[in-house]
């Protein structure tokens, strides 16, 4: 075999074996390659389930803190709840220890008002029973009285004179009808007063002097029922009253 032809074969199967050599090392680079990616997207999806994983560990104890203070605070609030109760039924119970006192203090002082009233009424309808019995006997007095002048008036004779030989008994008879006309007037008058002292105790005014505006003591209320002033006031001035 001539020497160049032998040196062609060699060359070629060099380039062969090189070419083989060379497919093979991409093949292994491929390989390696995919092998490289594929542990890549591994680590890739490992790194994304422990990242899911992290976060739902970390949800799951965010809900848990989440309930943990909810717990917490619907317990705080129940405790809350549970000491205003306590507070409330605290106060309750001192409220209802004190209400007897407070009933009895009240009670002690709305009795006297109301005692008193009872007796201001009382005493009203005492003399309003007294100033109509009193009423009665002044109009029967001074009807009689009257007709005691008239009858006096009727018995003296026109013309009779002034003086008798006796010593004036016509003169008499007409200063005794002057003095019954006058008492029987007197007693019309204090009828008149006896009737607006009924309309005072009609109206609430009754025991109020006239004058000064204070109040008349019972006791000469009691002495004097249709008295219109008071005893510093009556002695003062010249009213019958």
């Amino acid at each position: 075999m001539p020497r160049a032809t032998k040196t062609t074969g060699k060359a070629t199967a060099k380039k062969a074996a090189t070419a083989k050599a060379t497919k093979a090392t991409k093949s292994a680079a491929a390989k390696a390659t995919g092998a490289k990616k594929a542990v890549g997207a591994k680590k890739a999806v490992g790194a994304k389930k422990a990242v899911g994983a992290k976060k739902a560990v970390g949800a799951k104890k965010a809900v848990g803190a989440k309930k943990a203070v909810g717990a917490k605070k619907a317990v705080g609030a129940k405790k809350a709840v549970g000491a205003k109760k306590a507070v409330g039924a605290k106060k309750a119970a001192a409220s209802k220890a004190a209400a007897p006192k407070v009933a009895k203090r009240t009670a002690g002082k709305k009795a006297a008002p109301k005692a008193s009233t009872a007796q201001a009424d009382k005493f009203l309808e005492a003399q309003r029973k007294e100033l109509l019995k009193e009423r009665e006997d002044y109009a029967r007095s001074a009807a009689h009285l009257r007709a005691e002048a008239e009858a006096l008036a009727q018995d003296r004779d026109p013309g009779d004179s002034n003086f008798d030989e006796e010593g004036g008994e016509g003169d008499s008879m007409a200063v005794e009808r002057e003095r019954e006309l006058a008492l029987s007037a007197q007693a019309l008058a204090a009828v008149q007063d006896i009737d607006d002292a009924l309309v005072k105790i009609d109206a609430g005014t009754y025991g109020t002097c006239e004058k000064c505006r204070g109040p008349i003591p019972k006791e000469r209320l009691r002495a004097l029922p249709f008295a219109a002033l008071c005893v510093k006031c009556k002695s003062g001035g010249l009213s019958r009253r």
